[in-house]
C-alpha cells in the first residue's frame, strides 16, 4: 500500500478518490504479524539532521518503536461488529416498547384526560433529556478511556432501570418517568462509543457495509419493539412483562462483550499504525465547530430526529383512532407498524448504503445527496399517508412504507459521514455531540409539541371523541412533512462542503499532511486542531 501512496502522491493533482480507493484497500484490521513497529517512520527527520542534534539521543527518540497490541482478526472484527448489532437492536426493541403499549400505560398510571398526549409524551422527552444530557460526557470518555468498559456500564444501567421501571406502582408516574431518564443514560454512554469501534476496525466500502449491518438495528429494533412490545404484553395480560425481557437479553450480552469483544486501537483501521494523541476537550469543540460537513450533517441529523421521534410515539395512536373512525378493530395496528417499520428500515439502509456506495463511483458527494434526496422525495409520501388514514387505509399503509423506506436512506450514511470527516480522537465527541443536537432539538420535543399540538386543537373540535383525537393527531402531524424538506435542505448544503472535509481527514490520518511532531511523543502524530481547507487545498498535493 505504501508503494501505491508513493505513487499516487507524486501527481501533481491528486484527486479525492484516488485517496478513497487507497483507503479502501486497507484491512478490515490493522495489526499485522511482528512484534514491532516503527511510528510514523514519514514523519522522521532526514539522517544529518538527526545526527546534527544531540547526535544518538535524538535519533533514538525519532526512531523509537511500540510494541503492536494483539492482533484482531477479520473473523473477530466481524464478530465484534455481530455483537454490536445485537445489543443495539435491543436497545431499540426496548425504546419503542413504550409507543407499543402507551394506551395500557395511560390507563395504569391514571393520566389526566384532558392532558393525556402531553403528559405520554413525556416519557419519550424525559429518556431523550437523559440521553442527550450524558452523552457529551461518554464522548469525552470514549475518546479518551477504555470503551468496552463503557460498553458493558451502558448495558448494565440501561437494562437494571427497565427492569425496575417495570416495578413502579400506579400511584408513581414521576418515579416511572425518572427510569425512563436513566435508560437514555444508559443508551447514551452505548451508543455513543459503538460505532467508533466499528470505525477502528473498518475503512472504505467496508466500513460502510458494517455501519449498514449496525444501524439495521434502528429501524428493525423499533419494529420488533412494537410487535414484540405489544405480544408479550397481550400473552401475559400485562404491559409490565413487556419490560421483563429485554433485560435478561441485555446481561447475556455483557457476557458477550466481556469474552468476545477487544478493544482495537483508536485510528488503527486507517492510520498505518501511527500513533494518535489527544488533543485538549476545548479543542476538540473548536476543531467540531469550523467542522461545515459535521455541522450541516448534524443539523439533517436534527430533522430526522425530529420526524422519527414524533412519529414512532404518536402514528400508530393516530392510525388506531382512524381505524375506530371506519370502525374497524384496532388490535393488529402495533404489529403491521412494527413490521412496516422492519421492512422499511432494511429495505431504506440498504437501498441507501449500496445506493451511496455507486454513486461515489461518479459523485464524491454521494452519500449528503442521497440522504438529501431521500427526505425531500419521502416528505410527500408521507403528507398522503397521514391523509389518507380515515379513508383509504390500505393506500395509507402503502404510502407510510415508501415514505419510511426513503426516510431510512440515511441512517448508515449520517455516521459514516461523521467518521470519514472527523479526526479518530474525535469521533466519540463527535458523535456525542451530534446525539446532543439531534435529541435536544429532535426528538426529545417533537413527541412532547405533537401531543401539546393535538391536545390544543382538540380542546377547540365539537365532534366525537374518536373523530377528535384523530383529526387533531393527524393535524399536528403534518408538521413532520415540514421539517423532512429541512433536513433535506440541510444535506444539500453539507454535500458543497463534503468531498474536501473528507480529503483533509484523510492526508492527516495517512501522513500525507504531517504537522505536529513531537520527539518528546517518539515521534508520534500530534493530532492538529482542524482548520478550514482552502478551495485549492484538495485539488494539489503542494500543500
Amino acid at each position: 500500500m505504501n508503494d501505491r501512496y508513493a505513487e499516487t502522491n507524486s501527481s501533481t493533482s491528486t484527486r479525492l478518490g484516488e485517496y478513497i480507493e487507497i483507503m479502501e484497500e486497507t484491512e478490515p484490521f490493522v495489526s499485522r504479524p511482528g512484534n514491532m513497529v516503527n511510528v510514523n517512520r514519514q514523519a522522521q527527520p532526514p539522517d544529518e539532521e538527526r545526527e546534527s542534534d544531540n547526535g544518538s539521543s535524538r535519533q533514538s527518540s525519532a526512531e523509537a518503536v511500540y510494541r503492536e497490541p494483539p492482533p484482531i482478526s477479520m473473523t473477530r472484527a466481524y464478530i465484534t461488529v455481530v455483537i454490536l448489532f445485537a445489543i443495539n437492536l435491543l436497545n431499540y426493541m426496548d425504546r419503542y416498547t413504550i409507543a407499543a403499549n402507551l394506551p395500557e400505560i395511560q390507563e395504569f398510571f391514571k393520566l389526566d384526560k384532558s392532558n393525556v398526549n402531553s403528559e405520554s409524551g413525556l416519557l419519550q422527552t424525559v429518556f431523550i433529556v437523559g440521553y442527550m444530557v450524558t452523552s457529551p460526557v461518554f464522548g469525552y470518555l470514549g475518546d479518551r478511556y477504555s470503551r468496552k468498559m463503557i460498553l458493558i456500564f451502558g448495558i448494565c444501567v440501561w437494562s437494571g432501570s427497565t427492569l425496575a421501571g417495570s416495578f413502579v406502582p400506579s400511584d408513581k408516574y414521576s418515579l416511572f418517568l425518572f427510569m425512563r431518564a436513566v435508560v437514555g443514560v444508559g443508551e447514551a454512554s452505548y451508543t455513543t462509543v459503538a460505532s467508533t469501534i466499528i470505525a477502528d476496525l473498518f475503512t472504505g466500502n467496508r466500513r460502510t457495509q458494517m455501519l449498514m449491518l449496525f444501524y439495521f438495528a434502528i429501524p428493525v429494533g423499533s419494529g420488533l419493539g412494537y410487535i414484540a412490545g405489544s405480544g408479550i404484553a397481550d400473552l401475559f395480560g400485562m404491559w409490565q412483562a413487556a419490560f421483563r425481557v429485554t433485560p435478561f437479553l441485555g446481561a447475556v450480552s455483557v457476557i458477550a462483550v466481556i469474552l468476545c469483544i477487544r478493544e482495537p486501537r483508536r485510528g488503527q483501521a486507517e492510520s498505518n499504525n501511527r500513533n494518535f494523541w489527544n488533543t485538549s476537550y476545548l479543542d476538540d469543540l473548536k476543531a467540531l465547530k469550523r467542522n461545515r460537513s459535521w455541522m450541516w450533517s448534524s443539523l439533517g441529523f436534527v430533522s430526522v430526529a425530529w420526524v422519527v421521534g414524533a412519529l414512532s410515539l404518536w402514528a400508530p395512536n393516530a392510525i388506531k383512532y382512524a381505524y375506530k373512525i371506519q370502525g374497524k378493530d384496532t388490535k393488529n395496528v402495533d404489529f403491521l407498524f412494527g413490521g412496516i417499520t422492519c421492512i422499511s428500515g432494511f429495505v431504506g439502509v440498504i437501498i441507501g448504503t449500496v445506493g451511496a456506495q455507486w454513486y461515489r463511483k461518479y459523485n464524491p458527494r454521494a452519500d449528503p445527496l442521497v440522504c438529501a434526496i431521500g427526505l425531500i422525495v419521502g416528505a410527500p409520501f408521507l403528507y398522503l399517508g397521514l391523509m389518507l388514514a380515515p379513508i383509504l387505509d390500505y393506500a395509507a399503509w402503502g404510502l407510510i412504507l415508501i415514505a419510511e423506506i426513503l426516510l431510512f436512506l440515511n441512517w448508515a450514511l449520517v455516521p459514516d459521514i461523521l467518521l470519514y470527516v472527523v479526526l479518530p480522537t474525535r469521533r466519540a465527541t463527535a458523535s456525542a455531540l451530534q446525539m446532543l443536537m439531534g435529541h435536544a432539538l429532535g426528538d426529545a420535543l417533537s413527541p412532547w409539541i405533537i401531543g401539546a399540538i393535538s391536545d390544543g386543537i382538540r380542546h377547540h373540535m365539537d365532534l366525537s371523541e374518536d373523530y377528535n383525537n384523530f383529526y387533531s393527531l393527524q393535524y399536528a402531524l403534518y408538521i413532520t412533512t415540514f421539517i423532512t424538506v429541512l433536513g433535506g435542505g440541510a444535506f444539500l448544503a453539507n454535500a458543497l462542503f463534503i468531498e474536501q472535509d473528507k480529503l483533509r481527514i484523510v492526508k492527516i490520518v495517512t501522513g500525507d499532511t504531517v504537522t505536529g511532531i513531537d520527539k518528546s511523543t517518539n515521534g508520534s502524530l500530534i493530532v492538529p486542531v482542524d482548520v478550514p481547507v482552502e478551495d485549492n487545498q484538495y485539488e494539489s498535493d503542494s500543500d
